[in-house]
């Protein structure tokens, strides 16, 4: 415990963090709750809409600490990582949480359509373009927080050769790979599995 209440002392955008993405899921279940629960659909929507707030409240704690002369950290990098992430998929993360909520609170027993491989591709090929999205919203807001501090030496940790932009390309690369290459590949390699057994 003292171990982790020193870690956040020394990196007080940790605990932001922590606190940001605490709250983003907070404000989804309070805001299905008032759905559901007490049939308050406009202050569950409203609930759901103000999750971007929290993400404004994450960089706006970052400026302040950069412009304060604090030395970027991987910390930093990470808060903007967050933010660009949670804008692009929070609306799709909301939507999965409100199905799943409407099927365990009102018993709604929807059948998922069983994807055809070009679809499961063109999926594959969004995904990957919300990540690229996501990622360049990252580094927009690094360059932010890069601008704030005023010095390059300062923020080494966001655009250095090892620092988060790199890492983002990194990202991207395996998400790239990993998602559309991999679907695209998909039928070949079931078509020499079948053909191998037919030898």
């Amino acid at each position: 415990m003292d171990e982790l209440f020193d870690f956040v002392t020394r990196n007080p955008m940790a605990a932001v963090i922590v606190a940001g993405e605490t709250g983003f899921w907070v404000l989804i279940v309070a805001g299905l709750v008032a759905r559901y629960v007490f049939r308050l659909r406009r202050t569950g929507l409203v609930l759901l809409a103000a999750t971007p707030v929290i993400d404004l409240g994450v960089l706006i704690a970052a400026v302040i600490d950069l412009a304060g002369g604090a030395e970027a950290s991987w910390v930093h990098g990470v808060a903007a990582v967050y933010l660009g992430f949670s804008v692009v998929f929070g609306p799709s993360m909301i939507r999965w949480a409100d199905d799943r909520f409407a099927r365990w609170f009102l018993g709604r027993a929807t059948e998922r359509p069983r994807l055809s491989h070009s679809e499961k591709l063109r999926k594959e090929w969004r995904d990957w373009g919300r990540c690229l999205l996501a990622s360049a919203l990252a580094a927009a807001v690094m360059g932010v927080l890069i601008l704030v501090a005023g010095s390059l030496e300062q923020t080494r940790q966001l655009w250095g050769a090892d620092g988060w932009l790199i890492r983002l390309a990194v990202i991207s690369g395996i998400w790239f790979v990993g998602g559309p290459v991999w679907q695209a590949l998909t039928p070949r390699r079931a078509e020499v599995s079948h053909n191998n057994e037919k030898g």
